[in-house]
């Protein structure tokens, strides 16, 4: 059974810190708007739709600590908190998208009372958490008609319980054909400069006894040059309106390897994930962070003093490289841009 990474209990919001994985399991509580931006910020919690649901139970905090009586400072004061909130992490649309949620709650509920709409935006935050879960599981039964018995499965970063709030989106397509009885195996890559590849993937799946084997980022040519890789899956941290897709970087390159030794590349992502505002992949912002992710491991130097370093944290693969995108809502393929409007314009108006 996977792990929740991310918990409501007693008032307080606990996560699993995935920087200490997997030496260490520590949870770290919290009970306030701020403490869990910073948790966002330093990758305690990461992965797109847990950074959404982390921002939201933020909301939720930062409401109940308001003391206001009126409707006009209470709105003005939650608009400053998301406003914080959605400085932490650029990139993952899963997060302005949660925010946006919290926004339209309020403004809907503007004639309930203050401690009704503080109520409320808890509620809200422990219904998203439920509903992501319940999404994951979806989308890994669409993902598992793709995987072919006996398919050895690359997939990058990590996608799976761990990024989400259950279960997870890449992984649980690997959950799910794992559950079906399929004979599969993984390869997990290490996914620098994080390792979220070597400490987080693996050890899931090592949790949940599917058999995987770590790899260097860059072994996968190899491997698929020998023919002993069949499919790769991965998340998503946004999707443009044309299916361009920003995911953890080097994502692109597994995509054009993909495309070079004639194996499917998919996404598993929820709608959530899509953001119908942008155009095409050139416009989804790119986060950058700092030096020493690259140059120091474990409090070691790796690499000489002063040297410059550039850190993109996501890259952008093209819709024409992916073979399939997998939803909640079902797969898409071909036009991926018509098939994600298509899937968007039948969802529910209040779905997640």
């Amino acid at each position: 059974m996977s792990i929740k990474p991310i918990l409501y209990q007693n008032g307080h919001c606990l996560m699993i810190d995935q920087r200490l994985l997997p030496g260490k399991e520590e949870w770290r509580s919290y009970d306030d708007y701020r403490g869990i931006a910073e948790a966002i910020r330093t990758m305690v919690i990461r992965g797109a739709p847990a950074i959404g649901v982390a921002a939201t139970f933020g909301a939720a905090f930062g409401a109940r600590s308001l003391e206001v009586d009126d409707f006009g400072r209470f709105r003005d004061r939650m608009e400053a908190i998301c406003a914080e909130l959605a400085a932490t992490r650029p990139t993952a649309v899963n997060l302005f998208w949660a925010l946006e949620k919290v926004r339209r709650f309020i403004l809907d509920h503007r004639d309930a009372p203050i401690p009704r709409l503080k109520e409320g935006l808890l509620e809200l935050a422990i219904g998203m958490a439920e509903e992501d879960e319940r999404i994951n599981r979806a989308l890994g039964r669409f993902g598992n008609a793709l995987i072919p018995d006996r398919a050895r499965i690359l997939t990058h970063c990590n996608a799976g319980a761990l990024a989400t709030a259950g279960y997870g989106t890449a992984l649980g397509v690997i959950r799910a054909a794992f559950e079906a009885g399929k004979k599969i195996s993984v390869f997990a890559d290490e996914t620098r400069p994080w390792l979220q590849g070597a400490r987080l993937t693996a050890w899931e799946l090592q949790q949940d006894g599917i058999p995987v084997t770590l790899i260097c980022d860059n072994m996968a040519g190899h491997l698929m040059a020998r023919g002993e890789i069949d499919c790769v899956v991965v998340g998503a941290d946004r999707i443009a309106a044309n299916g361009d897709t920003a995911n953890k970087i080097g994502t692109y390159t597994l995509a054009v390897l993909c495309r070079a030794h004639a194996l499917p590349f998919y996404i598993a992502a929820p709608l959530s994930t899509v953001d119908a505002s942008l155009s095409d992949g050139a416009l989804i912002p790119i986060e950058e962070r700092g030096r020493e992710e690259v140059v120091r491991h474990g409090g070691v130097e790796l690499a000489p003093a002063g040297i410059p370093v550039r850190n993109p944290v996501f890259d952008v693969t093209p819709a024409p490289l992916i073979t399939a995108i997998i939803t909640e809502a079902g797969v898409v393929r071909g036009d991926l841009g018509a098939g994600l409007k298509s899937l968007l314009e039948q969802r529910p108006p209040d779905a997640h």
